[in-house]
């Protein structure tokens, strides 16, 4: 089969997570208090929300930034932290 014709990974839940490019001015963190309502896995366009036992993390080699998450909570537990990144000397 060729490769244009081949189905893409789909995880559960129907996300195409897609390797992350670095361009993002927020990421999100989740807090301790989450329910696991798991809405925030259900919006993430990117399925970068992972359940870490019993805990949801963020996998941020595919978040991209966008912030669905952290609005989508019902309990505002997820909050949006900016970027800091180094400054080169290019």
């Amino acid at each position: 089969m060729p490769d244009i014709a081949k189905p893409y990974p789909v995880t559960v839940g129907g996300n195409l997570p897609t390797k992350f490019q670095g361009w993002c001015q927020a990421q999100p963190v989740i807090g301790d208090k989450c329910t696991r309502c798991l809405l925030c896995w259900v919006y993430c366009p990117d399925g970068a929300i992972r359940q870490a036992g019993q805990r949801l993390v963020v996998d941020y080699d595919y978040c991209k930034g966008c912030g669905i998450c952290a609005h989508e909570c019902p309990i505002n537990v997820i909050t949006m932290v900016e970027v800091v990144r180094e400054q080169s000397d290019e």
